[in-house]
């Protein structure tokens, strides 16, 4: 994936302080997703009203989409302290050992990218979640001994992009399951009008719904694209961002009218060049533009599946008559009519 990707859904080093200072603290404050938020508001409702410990949370879909902000917010709302990981940094068994083990009663754990835990801290994780308890091995050899140790009672929150490569015995144990789709053009409006609040952006209500449909339904890159505009603005004009400003800032940075940007419209090209519209194999169409297959799978297509421009069928990738016309292409050029949608 291209490092520098102003449309990558995946968090870079400035996002990260920005995000601390942009994301909500309660579920009140949370835009979008309003079926989540409201089965979430009876989850915790009935689990503060009996005094006990929420059922473990999975939260899955796009990056980018407020999963960690969500977890955070949960753990607001139960008035607990969280501690956050990810199943990459638990290399081993004794490095979730410690950390559940200093885990207090209520307490919530949040292990983004879970689908990426090793097998053998996934076997200590499911007595922890089930029966809040883990085995914990002294000594050595022959002597070694198996001691078991009670923890208390917490909720565990699990994020994921890739729900299809978790376990059945890890899946089966969350007894809360959400998944979080893309936003639609007025929620995001609202999450960019807020944030230019927050960081002192003046900008207008046109300006902010031209960043919202070019977002790719997603708040990470709406909240990325609105900090490059206010740079655009203060640098070539006097701060404020107009729609004018917007539309002007955004053909520099190459984000046309759909949200697509030069790697986008790569992959849609070579689609209908290469292989007349499909169908192709997402391994010969990942070989074809020098790209990661699961980086095609999880940040790619689901956005250009979501507004119609790419269709995934048993065959392989077609592109659609909607991706022939947004890129100039006529018809003709496909290879079989038959396989346009």
């Amino acid at each position: 994936m291209t490092p520098d990707r102003i449309l990558s859904a995946e968090p870079e080093p400035d996002d990260l302080q920005a995000e601390l200072s942009l994301r909500p603290k309660r579920l009140r404050e949370y835009i979008g997703q309003q079926k989540v938020k409201a089965n979430l508001e009876i989850s915790i409702a009935a689990a503060r009203k009996r005094s006990e410990s929420l059922d473990h949370v999975l939260l899955f879909g796009p990056p980018g989409l407020g999963k960690t902000t969500l977890a955070n917010i949960i753990a607001n709302e139960m008035d607990a302290n969280i501690r956050q990981t990810s199943g990459p940094a638990l290399e081993k068994p004794g490095d979730l050992v410690a950390i559940v083990t200093n885990l207090e009663l209520g307490d919530a754990l949040f292990i983004d990218e879970i689908h990426r835990l090793p097998a053998t801290v996934e076997e200590v994780l499911y007595s922890a979640m089930e029966d809040f308890y883990i085995d914990v091995v002294i000594g050595q050899g022959p002597s070694a001994r198996t001691l078991k140790v009670e923890i208390p009672r917490f909720t565990l929150i699990g994020a994921t992009t890739r729900a299809g490569l978790l376990t059945a015995p890890l899946r089966s144990r969350f007894g809360i399951v959400h998944r979080l789709d893309f936003y639609d053009v007025d929620s995001l409006s609202i999450i960019i009008r807020r944030s230019s609040e927050i960081l002192s952006i003046p900008i207008s209500n046109e300006a902010a719904m031209e960043l919202a449909r070019r977002s790719r339904g997603t708040p990470r890159i709406a909240n990325r694209l609105l900090r490059r505009v206010r740079d655009f603005a203060e640098v070539r004009h006097q701060g404020t961002v107009s729609i004018e400003i917007a539309r002007e800032a955004l053909r520099m940075l190459e984000v046309d009218d759909y949200g697509l940007d030069e790697i986008d419209r790569k992959l849609l090209t070579t689609v209908i060049e290469r292989f007349g519209g499909g169908p192709v194999g997402v391994s010969a169409l990942a070989s074809s533009i020098a790209e990661d297959r699961g980086t095609i799978e999880d940040l790619y297509e689901p956005y250009l599946i979501q507004i119609g421009f790419l269709q995934r069928t048993p065959r392989g990738r077609v592109a659609s008559r909607l991706a022939y016309e947004h890129l100039g292409y006529p018809l003709s050029a496909a290879r079989n009519q038959k396989d346009l949608f």
